[in-house]
């Protein structure tokens, strides 16, 4: 017996049973006997199209015990909408109410992406970002400060509400914490660069209309470097230094900051501190037209720095026209 068909509340439904491909299925999924049996009131329902107050329930409940199910997700949040139109009731206080709901199912399944999607759908139908959000990004930054599907979210929350004035000092917070962590050098660019984004072409504004903000470019080159000076093995911040320089068009300016991480490169590399640093010299170098320099450096991290992407590093050594080196 189940929680529906002992319920007087469904009595009126009869359930649609899971077809796995006749009477002996191939490969039949073994369902637990409560998640087969509320999906099969779903099916029906759904069947009927209909959207009621129960079905927010039966949603939840199926949703407890497969939080992946995105066909129910998509069917919740059509129903929400539709009772909000039914019942002519608040919608911002409805919506309210089913994100702090869903605060809950998200802090128990961190890395689960349809959470995310339904809460994005919620979000478009508010005139304004709630208080509590924010907040509650960092709770679960707080759990895994690099998790993809939050962080894909929180860009679409800053395009959605423009929030890029606001957002910078949260992302200086995580980088003091952890100055290593990629996802908030990501984040700093999609935040600094991305409002520039032409929607239509996918092109920044200085590919478009060539505009650069060197005084924005200068802030972020010595915060790089500052940032590179705490822990200069740490690849994020020169990719992104390299991301600003590029914008300029040479890397070449900041050769002398990288030669002080880079070590003795016309010797055995004594000195070095950061393999980061050679792989940045190597462009330099090539860029300048020093080929012979950029292949020793190159020699360098595949001998010895970082011989196990030796392959990588003879790849760039034959772009320069050298041969390859052996670990």
């Amino acid at each position: 017996m189940g929680n529906y068909s002992d319920s007087g509340e469904w009595a009126d439904i009869v359930p649609i049973p899971q077809n796995d491909g006749g009477p002996n299925p191939l490969a039949a999924i073994a369902y637990t006997e409560e998640y087969s049996e509320a999906m099969g009131y779903l099916r029906a329902v759904m069947a009927d199209n209909e959207k009621s107050e129960r079905i927010l329930d039966l949603t939840e409940h199926i949703i407890s015990m497969n939080p992946a199910h995105y066909t129910v997700w998509l069917y919740r949040a059509n129903t929400l909408f539709e009772l909000q139109k039914q019942n002519q009731s608040d919608l911002q206080e409805d919506l309210l109410e089913e994100l702090h709901w869903l605060d809950g199912i998200s802090l128990r399944h961190l890395k689960n992406y349809q959470i995310w999607h339904h809460r994005q759908t919620l979000m478009t139908h508010l005139t304004s970002l709630p208080s509590t959000e924010l907040p509650f990004l960092a709770r679960m930054f707080a759990k895994d400060a690099k998790n993809y599907h939050v962080w894909s979210y929180r860009q679409w929350l800053v395009r959605h509400f423009s929030l890029w004035d606001t957002e910078l000092p949260y992302i200086e917070t995580l980088l003091t914490a952890d100055v290593r962590n990629n996802s908030a050098w990501n984040h700093r660019w999609f935040v600094l660069f991305g409002q520039h984004v032409d929607p239509e072409s996918g092109k920044g504004m200085d590919e478009v209309g060539n505009i650069v903000d060197e005084d924005l470019i200068d802030r972020e080159v010595e915060y790089t470097k500052a940032k590179i000076r705490l822990a200069p093995q740490n690849q994020s911040p020169w990719n992104y230094l390299r991301g600003l320089l590029r914008k300029r068009g040479s890397l070449v300016e900041c050769q002398a900051f990288a030669e002080e991480f880079g070590g003795d490169v016309d010797g055995k590399g004594e000195g070095c501190r950061s393999s980061r640093a050679l792989d940045f010299l190597a462009d330099c170098w090539a860029e300048e037209k020093e080929k012979e320099k950029a292949g020793k450096a190159l020699e360098l991290l595949a001998k010895r720095f970082d011989p196990i992407r030796k392959n990588y590093w003879n790849y760039r050594r034959e772009l320069l026209g050298l041969g390859a080196v052996e670990a």
